[in-house]
């Protein structure tokens, strides 16, 4: 090679490693920095107050702070929560058949649309009266206090009265919802599941050893499930325990929770007003929906992944402690998965909630008739009638097998999300239920001689409107739209 040549190659050669130096240093440069990791610090143990955990974490106390903030209003076509108006929406209003249904219960009272966790017991306080009749066992899972008062006052906790119970939580928390200590072990941060009702539900699941990906759903699963709580002859709470006993992990299903409230009379809580059935309850559900099979429970998701992302506050990257339904957070969530658009992925959500929704108000419907016709063979009209008592009895099993199915999915809080396909299955039977418990009662009332409408009536402006001054707590725009045009096959226009 000439000396022309191979003083060409070394400057092309110098010239490109300069070049790539300066590249990977301008690459470097610009990168982002690593989150810096959280150091774990202690926490004196048996503490409960959120803002002593805040000197220590103040990044997490601040995100927690957080939930008592409004939302902003439209990101969420079904659930409406709490606005900047500080409106609360009565599903009463929304879903008139409820009120109905839950006739001769506090929910046939009041029934809102919750709002932040920092409002988990403010809101039970100041919810009306009826809702807390049980006693102290409805703090369970509303005050952190809860374990501390069921191990000090023991059965004494289940029935005291509501407010006697608030009164023996320090006064600075008697409002204090979801805390700290809940989830977090004081010493280490690790997650814990410490209430006493989930380590036995568990164990009833047979299950003993969590992973940390599963630990990021139990905490959850401490206060967002259904629950019973049993009743003494004088119908005092005697208990609280998840009807999970027939059931196994990823398959708590709506048949098994059935199952055992109608296994024993002492867990039928309250007595229906437009049937007379003593009948049990079924509380928000989302664990044991979402975990049985859900499409994200089988990719191995868990509850926080979804309500608790990531996120980098002050260089350092936390878990979002503003716990709130993904749509009402700009689906950040969903983009550590997805690939598609936040408009495409809204549409999608928005399209299994429509289908879910369209369902659950046919269901409800239906299930509200037949408790009608339940109302009309129990009246003086038709008393002294020679009813077929096999007729009936099976009617009452599908009219009830109808009746848990529409609370279950109207207190499970996605409007179907978290289990799509096991919404529909929910769904689909509830209405078959309703409707073979319908066929049988027209057949009972007409063998019995008594004239059975072709239309029912179902009265619903009554039901609304007769529940004290709770009736005014909604806004004009809050009454049942119709968005699936149910009026006229449900009569609700008279």
């Amino acid at each position: 090679m000439s000396n022309k040549r191979l003083r060409k190659a070394k400057i092309w050669f110098f010239s490109s490693t300069l070049l790539l130096i300066f590249l990977l240093f301008f690459i470097s440069g610009c990168a982002p920095a690593k989150p810096r990791a959280i150091e774990i610090k202690a926490v004196s143990p048996g503490e409960y107050d959120p803002e002593v955990w805040g000197k220590t974490y103040p990044l997490e106390y601040q995100s927690w702070l957080e939930t008592k903030n409004p939302r902003p209003s439209g990101l969420s076509k079904y659930k409406k929560g709490w606005d900047e108006d500080k409106v609360i929406y009565d599903k009463l209003s929304e879903f008139p058949f409820m009120a109905l249904l839950y006739k001769g219960w506090g929910f046939g009272i009041e029934y809102n649309e919750p709002r932040g966790h920092f409002y988990m017991l403010k809101d039970q306080l100041e919810i009306d009266p009826s809702r807390v009749k049980a006693g102290g066992v409805c703090l369970t899972c509303k005050s952190p206090y809860a374990g501390k008062l069921e191990k000090e006052l023991g059965k004494e906790y289940y029935s005291m009265p509501y407010l006697e119970a608030v009164k023996k939580i320090p006064q600075k928390h008697q409002e204090l919802g979801v805390a700290c200590i809940d989830c977090h072990d004081s010493s280490t941060m690790k997650l814990k599941a410490a209430r006493w009702t989930v380590e036995k539900a568990v164990k009833d699941l047979g299950k003993t050893r969590f992973s940390r990906q599963e630990m990021r759903s139990l905490v959850c699963a401490q206060c967002h499930v259904t629950y019973v709580i049993p009743k003494s002859p004088e119908m005092k709470s005697t208990g609280v325990f998840f009807p999970w006993q027939k059931s196994k992990w990823g398959d708590i299903s709506i048949e098994n929770i059935i199952k055992t409230i109608k296994s024993d009379p002492t867990y039928l809580e309250w007595k229906q007003e437009v049937t007379g059935f003593k009948l049990g309850y079924i509380r928000h559900p989302e664990f044991e929906f979402f975990s049985r099979g859900s499409v994200h429970w089988k990719a191995g998701l868990s509850c926080s992944d979804c309500h608790m992302p990531y996120k980098i506050v002050e260089g350092a990257k936390i878990s979002d402690h503003n716990i709130m339904s993904p749509l009402k957070n700009g689906l950040v969530a969903c983009k550590f998965c997805h690939i598609e658009s936040t408009d495409k992925l809204k549409e999608q959500v928005l399209i299994i909630q429509d289908r879910t929704m369209s369902l659950f108000l046919r269901a409800g419907y239906q299930t509200a008739a037949v408790a009608k016709l339940f109302q009309l063979v129990h009246t003086e009209q038709a008393k002294g009638k020679n009813f077929d008592q096999s007729l009936y009895d099976q009617a009452k099993e599908y009219y009830e097998q109808a009746f848990y199915r529409v609370v279950y999915i109207g207190a499970e809080n996605s409007v179907g999300f978290h289990n799509p396909t096991e919404a529909g299955r929910i769904l689909g039977d509830a209405i078959a239920f309703a409707g073979k418990a319908e066929g049988l009662l027209r057949q009972l009332l007409t063998k019995g001689g008594v004239e059975v409408p072709a239309e029912i009536q179902l009265e619903l402006k009554k039901y609304l409107n007769n529940r004290g001054e709770k009736k005014l707590n909604f806004r004009p725009e809050q009454e049942f739209k119709d968005p699936f045009n149910l009026q006229e096959e449900f009569g609700l226009k008279k």
